[in-house]
């Protein structure tokens, strides 16, 4: 049960079993990848942060013949009926996790000052940012200009060493510049190890940023579901 796909929206879901199941607190955690603690504050009205209920039979995660087992038996684990589909984005600008997106104008800003042979098409599709933004950097008429200090994008997690290696050496050959072969060899190519954990954390980054895209998707839609649901009962 250890590897069994979790609820795409846990605490939502934790939240509805147990205003709307006899299941024992242990079930629902570990059905919806929680600590045990965290449902009790839930069903204590402790918690943090309230959660509206996400009905998981809707959602076609659960049946009611699993969480009928699941009331008879307390011992019962509970199996997921269906797993979360991921959403998958196939246009558009290159998605940055809500936490790092204030980081962009930095991570623009050092490639404009250290590579100004990239492009502004190749920084919007690295960075996953518009050409105004760029340009408003550029010319420092960015709203925020007064607290933009320029970072390396692969610091602040914005992109890989390698996908910024690329998009240089991709722009200086453009230019016609001599892209700095050797650097980049001793760098990455003699060090097997370093580039087996580099690949290994950009293929962690993507699954991360995949999950976190589904998660607010699936959010927003059922927020709007949930107040068109209220409006039409207000009516």
């Amino acid at each position: 049960m250890a590897d069994q796909p979790k609820p795409l929206m846990p605490h939502a879901t934790a939240t509805w079993l147990v205003d709307n199941t006899a299941l024992s607190f242990e079930q629902i955690a570990e059905f919806c990848g929680l600590h045990i603690l965290e449902v009790q504050a839930m069903a204590d009205d402790l918690a943090g942060a309230k959660y509206t209920g996400r009905d998981p039979v809707h959602a076609g995660e659960l049946t009611n013949e699993e969480i009928e087992k699941g009331q008879s038996d307390s011992d019962y684990a509970l199996k997921m009926h269906k797993a979360p589909v991921a959403v998958s984005r196939t246009k558009g600008p290159r998605y940055t996790p809500v936490s790092k997106r204030q980081d962009k104008p930095d991570g623009i800003a050092w490639i404009l000052r250290n590579h100004p042979e990239v492009s502004d098409a190749q920084i919007g599709k690295l960075i996953g940012t518009t050409r105004n933004t760029i340009a408003a950097i550029r010319d420092r008429s960015h709203w925020n200009i007064q607290n933009i200090n320029p970072k390396d994008p692969v610091t602040l997690g914005l992109c890989s060493q390698r996908e910024l290696d690329a998009t240089v050496a991709k722009a200086a050959k453009k230019a016609g510049i001599e892209d700095d072969t050797g650097a980049r060899e001793t760098r990455l190519g003699n060090d097997r190890e370093a580039l087996i954990t580099e690949l290994r954390a950009e293929r962690e980054a993507a699954a991360k940023a995949a999950v976190e895209a589904s998660q607010e998707a699936e959010a927003a839609a059922w927020l709007e579901n949930k107040r068109a649901e209220e409006a039409a009962g207000e009516q």
